[in-house]
């Protein structure tokens, strides 16, 4: 069982004697830098970092920033989103290794091989996955935008769901829309465990469950909420309980900790995890201090996209900004 504290952050100073964050917080300065780290990143590099949070929200916050250069702590895809978003900006992340298992679920030469045999579908893309795929997508969704995206495409249109098929399978069942999903799925959510997390639930009755959208329908129907990571993270802190069981990946738990030093929160068991009982992602976990130095230090490995394909990609997901914005003008009835 994995409680508060969740990921004890080793020290900053590396083998070589070097003060990694002193050195980052230096060459931030100097070259006019923003350092991003999504929630999954693990702890000392969340609080190295200028913001936090998810994919979407961290790139567009760059965006707004007079940075010269944005080194996004996360994955490549996110990576390649903040190079959407900021073209004129440099873009490094601190391995280009980081990848997620749901963009290599959904290669973009397949993708475009089911467009050319159903024409008449439209291509709902989840923004876990390559900016080539994007740019043969319809649209692009997030976690926290899938439900508004869907309403606002017409309901006789036929619909492919890509790549992640429980994200897909939960957005089917909030809507009633039929779709068609790609069989693609997160490595660390596909591994939580419906009878470990039972067993959980007896031994914590009172603590509620929150979990992200992409676990399978065997964890989410026992969830008492279901969202991002922006809107876990919301629902721990409105919720009065002081325990709760996290269906996510578990460096999700230093945020929420350091904002409810009060509350105690606990992994879903993983149907592999022995006694960890805890999750997390290795291709997050390839990002170390030395290597957000390194980044900083040499500008690479830098984000590099052709412009017609930035270009492409851009299309449908400022088509998702476009309808989540129009959504937030309107007046609540």
């Amino acid at each position: 069982m994995t409680s508060t504290p969740a990921c004890p952050a080793p020290a900053a100073r590396g083998a070589s004697g070097i003060d990694y964050a002193a050195e980052i917080a230096r060459l931030r300065k100097e070259k006019n830098a923003v350092i991003l780290a999504h929630y999954y990143q693990a702890a000392e590099i969340q609080d190295l970092a200028d913001f936090i949070g998810d994919s979407l929200d961290l790139s567009r916050k760059a965006a707004a920033t007079e940075a010269d250069m944005i080194v996004f702590c996360g994955v490549r895809f996110m990576g390649e989103v903040a190079k959407i978003l900021s073209p004129q900006k440099k873009v490094v992340i601190p391995d280009m290794e980081a990848g997620c298992s749901l963009e290599e679920a959904c290669p973009a030469d397949q993708l475009r091989k089911f467009r050319e045999e159903h024409p008449d579908h439209l291509v709902v893309t989840y923004i876990n996955s390559s900016v080539e795929t994007k740019a043969l997508s319809d649209y692009i969704v997030t976690s926290s935008s899938a439900l508004d995206i869907l309403a606002a495409i017409p309901e006789d249109r036929p619909i492919l769901f890509a790549p992640d098929r429980h994200l897909g399978s939960w957005v089917k069942r909030q809507t009633g829309r039929d779709m068609t999903l790609w069989p693609g799925s997160c490595i660390v959510h596909e591994d939580f465990s419906e009878e470990g997390l039972l067993e959980l639930k007896k031994k914590l009755p009172h603590a509620p469950v929150a979990a992200h959208p992409e676990c399978p329908f065997s964890i989410l129907r026992h969830a008492d909420h279901v969202g991002s990571t922006t809107s876990i993270i919301d629902f721990v802190r409105r919720r009065p309980e002081k325990e709760f069981i996290i269906a996510t990946e578990k460096h999700i738990f230093h945020q929420m900790a350091k904002e409810n030093p009060d509350k105690v929160f606990h992994a879903a068991p993983g149907a592999m995890d022995g006694d960890c009982k805890c999750a997390e992602c290795p291709y997050m976990a390839l990002n170390t201090l030395e290597k957000v130095w390194l980044a900083l230090r040499d500008e690479t490995p830098e984000i590099v996209i052709d412009e017609d394909l930035r270009i492409a990609a851009l299309k449908p997901l400022q088509r998702m900004l476009d309808i989540t914005a129009a959504k937030a003008r309107k007046p609540a009835a």
